[in-house]
């Protein structure tokens, strides 16, 4: 995609994320939090995306808001769980699931049956999601300027096209993802995962 055009809908999805008070406020309060390498990613973005589209309220079906972050100086669970319990009080009533990426290689093969090796950053998590149009990631700084993630570009988004994106999770849970998605978008073309 070229810059002219990622630029664009780069501003497409703000306009989009914007009408999702939901999000907007957990967007701020991650900001605030101030947690290393942070975006709010994968289902609450490109599905607000595809309620905008499709002419649906943008929250509807989103059913929690990802909110990672990369901090390798402490693995521990006590460490990542201290942030989720500063998160659950920040957020209130909003869904919100705060991983710490460092630590995902410790838990990954024991809940998708496959090794994960240790990723370096926020964003080569945000690169091995199952299907590309999920590879997208949102941040603000205290200063309300975003910063937009999105290796795959935006197009697929906001086409409603959903992509295998092989990488590291396995077939069953692209499928699994895929089936629910459907049945609340049946507007979305599902691309096949690769034999």
């Amino acid at each position: 995609m070229s810059p002219e055009r990622m630029e664009g809908r780069a501003g497409a999805l703000r306009d989009a994320l914007s009408r999702n008070e939901v999000l907007m406020n957990v967007l701020a309060g991650a900001s605030e939090m101030g947690l290393p390498g942070w975006y709010l990613t994968a289902g609450c973005v490109f599905q607000t995306v595809w309620n905008v589209v499709t002419g649906r309220p943008a929250a509807e079906g989103i059913l929690d808001h990802d909110l990672f972050y990369f901090d390798a100086s402490d693995l521990s669970w006590e460490a990542e769980d201290a942030v989720i319990r500063a998160g659950r009080e920040r957020f209130g009533d909003a869904v919100v699931e705060i991983r710490n990426e460092a630590r995902v290689h410790l838990w990954y093969e024991e809940k998708f049956g496959v090794p994960c090796p240790p990723y370096e950053s926020t964003e080569a998590a945000i690169d091995s999601f199952a299907a590309t149009t999920c590879c997208v990631g949102v941040r603000t700084d205290l200063d309300g300027r975003w910063q937009v993630y999105a290796p795959h570009g935006l197009s697929d988004v906001f086409d409603l096209v959903v992509r295998p994106n092989p990488v590291l999770a396995p077939r069953h849970v692209y499928e699994t993802k895929t089936a629910r998605w459907r049945a609340q978008w049946p507007e979305l073309t599902v691309l096949p995962w690769p034999d």
